[in-house]
């Protein structure tokens, strides 16, 4: 966290930190009169992100922005404490796809798609229906 203040007050945007909450604004595209968001992006478990945020003031003091409710993950092997939370990756591809319609950052996604289904060819088919699928769906 050492430098993060002078990352954050660099000349012609706007820092805020991408993340739910009670206060959060919500992402959208940008105006022609818009500063550029810088945006800070806490990442690890849910649990550690909150930490992250907590524990540092400064991260305090900057303005929250947040997705539109009703996305879904596609990291189908973690717990996730809600069904609307998204992987770090995934939570910057809808950020970045959000303020920048006219372009498009899905690819960002490929690495990570790759990762999933490595992991679940890996513990093979059986333990990732028992371990991992909703029977109930």
């Amino acid at each position: 966290f050492n430098d993060l203040q002078s990352y954050i007050q660099q000349p012609g945007y706007r820092a805020c930190v991408l993340f739910p909450g009670e206060e959060a604004q919500m992402l959208s595209a940008y105006q022609d009169d818009q500063q550029p968001l810088l945006l800070v992006v806490p990442d690890g478990t849910w649990r550690k992100a909150r930490k992250i945020l907590h524990c540092n003031p400064l991260l305090a003091t900057l303005p929250r922005v947040t997705l539109a409710p009703g996305l879904s993950s596609r990291y189908r092997l973690r717990k996730a404490p809600d069904e609307n939370a998204l992987a770090t990756v995934e939570a910057v591809t809808h950020a970045l796809n959000m303020l920048e319609p006219n372009a498009d950052f899905s690819p960002l996604l490929r690495p990570f798609d790759a990762l999933i289904e490595g992991q679940i060819q890996a513990m093979g088919a059986e333990v990732y229906q028992r371990n991992h699928v909703d029977s109930s769906r």
